[in-house]
């Protein structure tokens, strides 16, 4: 079974989460908003894959702060590894321009700070976990495994 590697970019403020809407293939909205980030190219590093897929998101470069989860699920053609950072540098996410980024505009139809309390967000933890709790310097990273 093929393994695919991602980084994901928690960037909150006032207990919202920044969060995007992609297009699906015929560049309609999609239902649910997820966090920014992406698949590891080989011999990429972590933390130059974030780096490089919050720029083609977002144009913004990152702050990445700490590890704050980690998600191992699959489907039935792959498994997926996805962790999740801490993104420091929350202000300069607070307007975005799509149109100004590599990727932004051909993959996403919009990008905001939303309620995940009140929104469809994935991965669903992000609707119910407490997420100050996971800002917590001394907080270990908490896994959530599907297999």
């Amino acid at each position: 079974m093929e393994r695919r590697i991602a980084t994901r970019g928690i960037i909150e403020k006032d207990g919202t989460i920044f969060a995007v809407k992609h297009k699906d293939e015929h560049g309609n909205e999609v239902d649910f908003w997820a966090v920014p980030g992406g698949g590891l190219d080989p011999l990429e590093s972590i933390d130059d894959n974030l780096t490089r897929e919050m720029i083609e998101e977002t144009g913004i470069a990152p702050k990445i702060g700490k590890l704050l989860f980690v998600q191992q699920y699959r489907d039935e053609k792959r498994e997926y590894l996805e962790f999740f950072f801490h993104i420091t540098n929350t202000e300069d996410y607070s307007a975005v321009d799509l149109t100004l980024t590599t990727h932004g505009a051909l993959e996403l139809s919009r990008c905001e700070f939303i309620n995940p309390k009140t929104e469809i967000i994935l991965p669903d933890f992000l609707q119910t976990i407490d997420l100050q709790s996971a800002l917590t310097p001394n907080t270990p990273p908490h896994i959530f495994s599907y297999l």
